[in-house]
């Protein structure tokens, strides 16, 4: 019937048809060997995130995170104090086996940026109201050849989240929780 998802109906034996459903839908969930599991959990250390965000990632995308990009926003890098913070130095200090890009958000200028050593390479952000072709060639520009896919962008501002959609990059995390993690 039209609008109906096929899913178990609410009728007598409804039971018995959500343990099926539930069962099939298991059975759809990949099994993971442990030593896979440790692989990844001892990956996830590496660079920095929670397990959980790193699966995710992992499941949405289906590769690894080989890179990050870091607005100057969540990096706390302002024009009269171009250097990184002492607790953010250290945390882009301990990201192991990723690319680490900073993106200089106006009136920031990217020289300011790159003089942090701590970043690998420092790039002019989109701005905030670009239209998403704009932003798009913007991130394009300061991947480089990384893949789109295999980023996570670390925002701080509201719009800055919409840097992922158009930047089509893996995920988007909250300076906050990147940085308290």
């Amino acid at each position: 019937m039209i609008g109906h998802n096929n899913g178990p109906t609410m009728e007598p034996g409804a039971t018995w048809r959500r343990h099926c459903w539930t069962t099939a839908r298991q059975a759809l969930l990949p099994t993971l060997p442990v030593e896979v599991v440790r692989t990844r959990v001892r990956r996830a250390r590496e660079l920095g995130l929670d397990y959980r965000t790193y699966a995710s990632v992992r499941a949405q995308t289906g590769h690894d995170v080989v890179a990050f990009l870091f607005s100057s926003n969540a990096l706390r890098v302002r024009p009269l104090s171009p250097a990184l913070p002492a607790d953010r130095a250290a945390r882009l200090n301990a990201i192991a086996g990723a690319t680490r890009i900073g993106l200089a958000v106006a009136p920031l200028a990217v020289s300011a940026l790159a003089t942090n050593p701590e970043l690998d390479a420092s790039h002019p952000a989109p701005h905030v109201l670009a239209p998403f072709p704009e932003i798009a060639a913007r991130l394009r520009a300061a991947l480089g050849p990384l893949p789109s896919d295999r980023v996570i962008l670390i925002a701080d501002a509201p719009l800055e989240a919409d840097w992922c959609l158009a930047g089509r990059l893996a995920a988007c995390l909250p300076a906050g929780r990147f940085f308290t993690a």
